[in-house]
Order: structure tokens, then sequence, then C-alpha cells
């Protein structure tokens, strides 16, 4: 039996267990009624974007963050309509930014309307172009099927060459952009070429063949190859005795020209017929050219903006084959050192040609390098960061100094001083061509 003392002490201790219940019922009350009547804090809003994170979509005036977060707002608010001329302008600015709908609503005009290239006096420019779906061709070597075709037979088969075992596409790559992906290329014996082997897809445009334009026609310029001790190493009559001893040879000529005969000739118009069929096409510059005004990207767009103004691109690079088919120096000569290259003097003897090298098509350049007359440049990045510093100027020994034959560099290069992102978009421009 308990005590009454016990029972006491339970009767205390239920009673501070009540009172602390009621407290704390009390306090839950009391946070909640504050909760209920306090007024409610608005949302955090979203953070603004840092226009420097995407350079082409950025304004060109490279405000702050904070200055932009209140032109975001302040346009959110009030829209202002920016009209073409303001559009210009802002294009016209340069830098690290570009206004991307401003870009896009200038490039979607005829091309006619585009800004103005921007070129240095003595430029022979012609405005940009869709590439013509056919070469031009001379009147007394028309084309047709049956001669592509031979051509491009005689490309493939090595006993043009020599020793047997060298063809025109063991330079001539379709797969490397119809070059062979080597600084220079070899030939006869292994023996290493002086010069990079030029593309052939846009041969069929140029008005002078080879990096120091020897050749005029494409007529001309195939019969080089062949006899070239350093390249081919053939003997004209003994490849004409290989191609007369074949059946199917014999009878591939007399289709393509109407006749039975095999020469040299018939020889080069079939080979000069299949460069000229190599025009490359489906790309999507030409399809942006053509009115496809999406077929590049805000970063290819600014490139090309790019390659018409602030680059300067277009004093040597114009009209649809992208080339002025001219000459200049580009300061790697290398005059009186081991890798000496006077270019076109070679040919003409004009001191004034010293140092001076064919300017080459850039279409299809992507696929095309290593780039430059001496194949000595890597990547197309790099090739763009020259020109931005405005090209090597080598400057002559004292033992040089008043040599009348020291090539001068060419006047229509100068340094650019192009922002990182400028540059990386004119690369994206020239990876579409």
């Amino acid at each position: 039996m308990r005590t009454p003392r016990r029972w006491a002490n339970l009767a205390v201790a239920a009673a501070s267990a009540l009172a602390f219940a009621i407290v704390f019922a009390g306090l839950l009350w009391a946070s909640a009624t504050a909760a209920q009547s306090a007024p409610q804090r608005e949302q955090e809003p979203e953070p603004t974007p840092d226009p420097v994170a995407d350079p082409v979509a950025a304004p060109t005036d490279k405000p702050v963050a904070q200055a932009a977060a209140s032109r975001v707002a302040a346009s959110a608010s009030a829209p202002v309509a920016v009209d073409l001329d303001e559009c210009r302008r802002r294009l016209d600015a340069g830098g690290a930014q570009i206004d991307r709908d401003c870009l896009r609503r200038v490039y979607a005009l005829p091309i006619g309307q585009w800004p103005r290239p921007l070129t240095d006096p003595g430029a022979r420019w012609s405005e940009l172009a869709p590439l013509p779906k056919q070469a031009p061709y001379p009147p007394d070597n028309p084309p047709s099927p049956a001669k592509t075709a031979l051509g491009k037979r005689l490309f493939e088969d090595p006993r043009l060459s020599g020793s047997g075992q060298i063809a025109c596409a063991s330079c001539h790559d379709s797969e490397l952009g119809w070059g062979d992906g080597r600084s220079v290329p070899f030939g006869h014996d292994r023996q290493r070429g002086r010069r990079n082997a030029l593309p052939v897809a846009m041969s069929g445009f140029a008005a002078h063949l080879f990096w120091d334009g020897r050749a005029s026609s494409l007529e001309a310029q195939v019969l080089h190859p062949l006899t070239d001790p350093r390249e081919m190493a053939a003997r004209p009559a003994a490849v004409l005795r290989r191609l007369r001893s074949q059946a199917d040879y014999r009878r591939a000529y007399a289709d393509a020209f109407g006749s039975p005969g095999i020469d040299l000739a018939r020889t080069s118009q079939a080979l000069a017929s299949f460069q000229r069929s190599l025009v490359p096409r489906f790309n999507r510059f030409d399809r942006f050219l053509e009115g496809s005004r999406n077929a590049l990207d805000d970063r290819q767009l600014w490139g090309l903006h790019l390659f018409r103004t602030r680059a300067r691109c277009m004093n040597c690079h114009s009209g649809a084959t992208l080339s002025d088919d001219g000459f200049h120096n580009l300061g790697l000569h290398f005059y009186g050192r081991a890798l000496q290259d006077l270019g076109r003097y070679e040919v003409t003897g004009d001191r004034a040609d010293a140092g001076k090298f064919k300017t080459p098509s850039l279409r299809n350049v992507a696929k095309t390098g290593p780039w430059m007359h001496n194949g000595r440049f890597a990547t197309l990045r790099g090739v763009v960061n020259l020109y931005n510093a405005g090209m090597p100027r080598p400057r002559p020994t004292p033992q040089q100094i008043g040599d009348p034959l020291f090539p001068q560099p060419d006047p229509l290069l100068h340094p650019l001083d192009l922002h990182r992102t400028e540059l990386e978009a004119i690369t994206a421009f020239l990876e579409t061509l």
C-alpha cells in the first residue's frame, strides 16, 4: 500500500507536467498567429546571366554585369525597337562581344545591303557569291561524261609515273580535300617536294596554276607533275606506250574524243576535264548565300561579318572563289636561308615578285591543311593568329641591307588587334566553307 507521502509526490509531478504542456501549447499558438499576420516575403528574382559568358549573345558596349541587368530589366518592361542604322553602328563597334539580334537582322538582308567590306587601297575584291555549279572550260575542250570518266581513270592510274607507283591522286586525295595532308609531298624515289600540294578542287576556276603561277591553264598544268623528276618523273613516250597497249584505254579515248588516238594533248584534256568536275558544293556557306539564312549559327555568322570587315580578309579572298587569283608576299620567303623560296619571281624574273605566292581559294580550307606554300602551319587557328599579328616581317641582315631583291612585305598586311573571341568566330566561319 502506497503511503500518503508518495501520493503527494505523484500529485506534484502531474501538476508540473500539465503546466509545461499548457505553456508549450501557448507558444505554438503565438508563433502560428505571428506567421499568419506577417506579410509574405517576395520570391527572390532569378540572377541575371552574365553577358560576358556568351560573347556572341552579349551587347557590344561591354557593360558590367549590374548595368547589363538593369538594361535587361528595362527592356523587359518597355521594349525599344532598334532600327537598322543603329544595328549597323553596333556591329561596327567591334570587340569581344556582338549584338546577336542586330547581326541576324543585318545579314537577313540581300547581299548587296550587307556592310561594305573593309579593304585597303590596292585590293582587288568582288562581292561574295555562291559558287557556280560548273567551272568554266575552254572552247577547244568542252566537257562530256565520257571525257570526265577517262580523266578520273587517268588521275588515279600510277602507270602515268616513271616508277609505275605514283598517281596524281597520290598527292590529291579526295578524302583530304584533294590535297595530301602533308607539309610537302614526296615523289619519285621518295624525294621531298619544295611546296605544299595545292588542292585541285578549285583549279578549274583559276587563271594561274601552281603556287608560282607558272601554268595558265589546266591543260598545261597537268603535264608539269608528270615530267618533273622530283614528282612523277615520267617520260611521255613511255606513258603513251603503256596507255596504247591497253584495249580498254583505246576504247575510252575513242568514246571521249569521238575518234581513235592516244596522245599527250588528249591525255591533258581528259585530266583537265576531270579536275573541272570537282567543284565543291553542298556546304553551309553556299546555302547561306543562296538564302538559307539559318545555315550559319551565331558564331559562324559573326565570323563572316569579321571576315568582311575588321579582319580585312576580303583584301585577297573575295568573290565566288574566295580568291583574288593574285600573288602576295606574306613574309614566308626565308630569303638568304636554307628554306629560301622566292615564289613568283622564279617565273617572271621581276624583282617586285620576290617572295610572292598565289592566293589560294578558301573553299574547303578546313580540310586542306597544313597551310601556306610551305605547309608549315598545322592548325587553321594558328593561321588566323598569324594574320592577326600582321604576318612575319623579316628584316635584312647587315649584309642584305640595300639588296634590291630582298622581298618587301605586302602593304595589304598589318596587325589587326582582334580579340580572342573574334579570332574564334573567324575560325568557325572558315570551317563552313
